[in-house]
C-alpha cells in the first residue's frame, strides 16, 4: 500500500512530486523565464504591453491556456499516437484559447477589442506549444499543471513589468482598476514608449536586468 504522503501521480513521498514541483516552479518563473531568458512570445509582448491592464489580461490568458493544455496533454500522453501528437496538442490548446476568448467577449468586451487578435494567436505561441511538447508529454498531470502555471506566471510577470514601464513613461500615469496612478506633473510623457520601438527598448532592458540578477553567462559556465 502506498504511503499516505506519497504523490499518486508522481510516485514520490517528499514535497510536491518529490521536490520536482518546486524546481519546476522556479524554472518557469525565474531560472528559465520564457520571455526574459528564452525570448519567446515576442509578438504579443510588442503588441499588447502599451498598457498594464492589457499585459495582465494577456498574462492571465497564457497562464490559463498553458496550465489547461499541459494537464490534458499529460492525461492523454499515453493515448495520443506519436505521429499525430502535434496535431492533438494544437487541438487541445485551441480549445482552451477559444474558451478564454469567448469569456472575454462575453464579459469584458472592451478588453477583448483592445487585445484584438492576440488572444487567438496564443494558439501559435511557442511557449504553450513548447511546454506541451517538451514537458507535458513526458510528465504526469500534477507536475505538468505546475509547469504550465510556472511558465504562465513567468510570462505574465515579465509582461506586467514591460506594460507598467511603457504606460508610465509613455502617458505619465498607470491606470489600474480604473484608478490613475500619475508619475507627477514634473514628468513629460514620452510618446515613443507606447509604440513598438518603446517595447523593444523596455524589453531589452528587462533581458539585461534578468541576466545581471542571474549572474550572466559567466556564472552559468561555472556549473
Amino acid at each position: 500500500m502506498a504511503d499516505k504522503n506519497t504523490c499518486m501521480t508522481c510516485g514520490s513521498s517528499r514535497g510536491l512530486c518529490g521536490g520536482k514541483g518546486i524546481a519546476t516552479l522556479k524554472e518557469g518563473i525565474w531560472t528559465n523565464n520564457p520571455l526574459a531568458i528564452q525570448v519567446l512570445g515576442i509578438c504579443s509582448t510588442l503588441a499588447v504591453t502599451n498598457k498594464l491592464s492589457n499585459s495582465l489580461v494577456m498574462g492571465i490568458a497564457l497562464m490559463f491556456v498553458t496550465a489547461g493544455s499541459n494537464l490534458f496533454v499529460s492525461l492523454l500522453r499515453k493515448q495520443i499516437p506519436h505521429r499525430i501528437r502535434m496535431i492533438a496538442e494544437v487541438a487541445i490548446i485551441s480549445a482552451f484559447v477559444v474558451v478564454f476568448d469567448q469569456f472575454l467577449k462575453a464579459y469584458y468586451w472592451e478588453m477583448s477589442k483592445q487585445l484584438g487578435p492576440y488572444v487567438g494567436l496564443i494558439i501559435t505561441n511557442c511557449i504553450v506549444m513548447g511546454r506541451a511538447e517538451a514537458f507535458a508529454l513526458q510528465n504526469p498531470p500534477i507536475v505538468s499543471i505546475v509547469d504550465g502555471l510556472a511558465n504562465g506566471i513567468g510570462y505574465a510577470l515579465a509582461l506586467a513589468i514591460i506594460g507598467f514601464l511603457r504606460e508610465l513613461l509613455g502617458s505619465g500615469q498607470v491606470v489600474l482598476a480604473g484608478l490613475p496612478l500619475p508619475l507627477g506633473s514634473w514628468y513629460t510623457p514620452n510618446q515613443m514608449m507606447i509604440i513598438a520601438p518603446g517595447a523593444f527598448f523596455v524589453f531589452g532592458i528587462l533581458i539585461a536586468i534578468f541576466n545581471v540578477m542571474k549572474g550572466g553567462p559567466a556564472e552559468e559556465n561555472k556549473k
